[in-house]
């Protein structure tokens, strides 16, 4: 099987390649024999009923500032591809809630990976709602006295954008800490949207483990431990990447929320979980693979294609 697939991803020139997830599934995909074209979300267009991206193709190799090769500038329908792959990183605002609007338009006729509709109505910090049994007390609000009570109820307690990412606007709030009001207005000053208030969870200093689920399988794990004198685990913002396993309550976390994301059409998504819950179900850009196959040996770029692979053959079989 030879498929011709799409990246809709940040610029590959810039990505790191010893920790890019979608480098390693690009790398992957050319390994089975797959054919890779590369755009950003700023060049996809809508244009009198067709959905078109301007790219290129290209090939990748795993050399640092040489990885990757790019073919010439075209403009393409995406209704030719075979699987497209929906990655840039949030922050998930409206722009890119308008390419899941997009690459609605396609996914009848390509497998669009994770499916839009999915990803828009699925956000990270949003989904666990739909699992108050595995997830720390927390509260979506703009009322600054609610939040006020939230955190009189739970004292310490993480107050962060409810569409960022990264780790970027994270905030740990003691009781006694007097910038509660002052961060609420500084949120409010940027945007209309609620904050997400969650009671902290002290075991955070030992780590944040990020679980990948390939179609909703768990396939393994890395713990993120915070540097000294942060509250976040991000990589992004200085976290340290460890081996680690699975304990069996996140065993139970993840044959709880499986079968949905399997169901939603969310294939490769990354779970957070501290200390037995879980604060974030990942499916925009989730990271992780790289890390978990250095320390692992699990090439879940394998598994991911395989399982789209396998999609991809039952979506012919239907078609016929």
């Amino acid at each position: 099987m030879s498929l011709y697939v799409a990246l809709q991803m940040d610029p590959i020139e810039h990505v790191s390649i010893s920790a890019d997830s979608t480098f390693r599934i690009g790398i992957e995909a050319e390994l089975r024999g797959h054919r890779l074209f590369q755009y950003t979300a700023d060049q996809l267009i809508f244009d009198e009923g067709r959905v078109l991206a301007h790219g290129r193709k290209i090939t990748l190799r795993r050399e640092q500032g040489n990885h990757v090769t790019f073919g010439d500038w075209e403009t393409v329908e995406l209704g030719d591809f075979d699987v497209i792959w929906l990655r840039q990183d949030p922050p998930f605002d409206m722009g890119y809630v308008t390419s899941t609007h997009l690459l609605d338009r396609v996914r009848e006729q390509v497998l669009v990976v994770n499916d839009p509709f999915w990803v828009r109505n699925s956000p990270e910090k949003l989904m666990v709602l739909d699992f108050p049994e595995l997830t720390p007390p927390t509260m979506i609000a703009r009322d600054k006295a609610a939040i006020q009570a939230f955190r009189k109820r739970h004292g310490d307690i993480i107050v962060k954008p409810l569409y960022g990412n990264g780790g970027a606007g994270v905030f740990h709030l003691r009781p006694e800490d007097p910038n509660l009001s002052a961060l609420l207005e500084l949120f409010g000053g940027m945007n209309r949207e609620p904050v997400i208030a969650q009671k902290y969870l002290p075991a955070v200093v030992k780590g944040d483990k990020r679980i990948i689920l390939v179609d909703g399988e768990a396939v393994g794990a890395i713990n993120r431990v915070p540097a000294a004198g942060e509250a976040r685990s991000n990589m992004h913002v200085g976290g340290r990447p460890e081996k680690i396993g699975l304990t069996p309550r996140e065993l139970e976390i993840c044959a709880a929320i499986g079968p949905v994301l399997k169901e939603k059409g969310l294939l490769f998504t990354g779970i957070d979980v501290i200390d037995g819950w879980l604060t974030e179900i990942n499916v925009t850009s989730p990271t992780g693979i790289q890390e978990l196959e250095r320390f692992d040996g699990v090439n879940a770029a394998a598994l991911i294609w395989q399982a789209i692979e396998a999609r991809h053959k039952a979506r012919n079989r239907a078609r016929v």
